[in-house]
């Protein structure tokens, strides 16, 4: 089994980015450019690599090789974007890694691309990628071509070295359980458990009791033996089950306009753990989107409009509009999923207003209503 973050280590250790190992500081989805870049990138490393992983660290400066940390992203979508794009699209794994040196709501995204032995390529034009353009790396540059390309060296030994040297051991466990439980405080009520005397799985979170049933906020869920987190959540409720096999999330929204406020299940996922060593993780999106009525969803969204404008302008806001300001990202959310239109345009555009406010509540909102959306996309 291996440890994650001693494999990061390991990566960066190779300070160079090469035809097996690429680092960013961020990557960006929610935009075309991002987005065709990002898959260049995985499609490049995936085709000169046939018989061994490849591997894109995200969240470190490159000039310094200084790891910043990315926000937990949730990958449970994204396969469904390589498929979306390529022909023979590779397997790829997004997992986010947490380290010591980070803030808690920070990790290193460790994107892990799988061997195909078989070539990748566009099936549709993204950006100024055309349909059928085939990537390919040479050293540290991402090239293109239309026809076929050749492999000049197998990185199948190196990497299987960096592999090795990241292999978990005891001492990388115990040292792992202790960290989580000395980095969360006692109303997190911080717990472990073993699962097929192999997986040691973390977690965390606030517990309060919701209409008779458990819930858990902030949480934070951690697979030791991998140093992988597996969920985070700075807002929304979630319900915790497990037996000796299994460990089941089921995520809860809070939505609602005016009054009328209620919980959604979101998504349920279920970590399975096997006799052999390795484990599973399957979801299942649950949401069915709330609809109000028109005139009302018309007033909230001409009100979130007002307000943003005035964020934008730096304008002076009103007692009562303050008090709205953190409801903005849900509200337009809620504008989006009952397809209003221009609703989405309006939540991108508050993403910079809000995140230069001093109380940043409303900007951990902004980026919970876009994990929503992104996994609605993607389904």
């Amino acid at each position: 089994m291996i440890n994650k973050r001693l494999l990061i280590k390991n990566l960066l250790a190779h300070n160079d980015e090469n035809s097996f190992y690429d680092k960013k500081l961020k990557i960006s989805l929610n935009y075309k450019e991002g987005k065709a870049k990002f898959l260049k990138l995985i499609c490049a490393l995936s085709n000169s690599n046939p018989e061994n992983n490849s591997y894109v660290v995200i969240g470190v400066e490159d000039q310094f090789n200084k790891i910043e940390g990315v926000d937990f992203f949730d990958d449970s979508k994204i396969q469904n974007l390589m498929n979306s794009y390529f022909n023979n699209p590779p397997k790829i794994q997004y997992e986010n890694i947490a380290f010591p040196s980070l803030p808690r709501y920070k990790v290193v995204g460790l994107v892990t691309i799988h061997p195909t032995n078989k070539v990748a390529s566009l099936k549709k034009t993204i950006w100024k990628y055309i349909n059928g353009t085939i990537f390919y790396r040479r050293g540290s540059n991402s090239l293109s071509s239309l026809e076929s390309f050749e492999i000049t060296n197998s990185n199948k030994n190196i990497v299987e070295a960096i592999e090795k040297n990241a292999s978990n051991n005891i001492q990388l466990t115990l040292d792992g359980v202790f960290d989580f439980m000395n980095r969360h405080k006692k109303a997190y009520h911080p717990t472990y458990k073993v699962f097929n005397e192999q997986f040691v799985l973390c977690w965390a979170g606030e517990k309060r009791v919701l209409h008779g049933a458990v819930f858990y906020s902030r949480v934070d869920i951690e697979l030791i033996n991998e140093q992988v987190r597996l969920f985070y959540s700075a807002m929304d409720d979630v319900k915790i089950e497990f037996d000796n096999n299994s460990f089941r999330i089921t995520e809860y929204v809070y939505l609602g306009l005016k009054k009328s406020f209620d919980y959604y299940p979101l998504e349920k996922t279920v970590i399975h753990f096997k006799e052999n060593g390795k484990y599973d993780i399957a979801s299942e999106l649950l949401f069915e989107p709330p609809q109000f009525d028109k005139k009302l969803l018309h007033h909230v969204f001409n009100n979130c409009n007002a307000i943003l404008e005035k964020l934008k302008k730096n304008l002076p806001i009103t007692e009562i509009e303050l008090a709205d300001v953190h409801q903005i990202p849900t509200q337009y959310l809620i504008c989006v999923l009952n397809k209003m239109p221009n609703a989405f345009l309006k939540l991108k555009a508050a993403e910079l207003p809000l995140k230069n406010l001093e109380d940043k509540t409303g900007y951990i909102k902004y980026k919970e209503a876009i994990r929503v959306l992104r996994k609605l996309k993607y389904s």
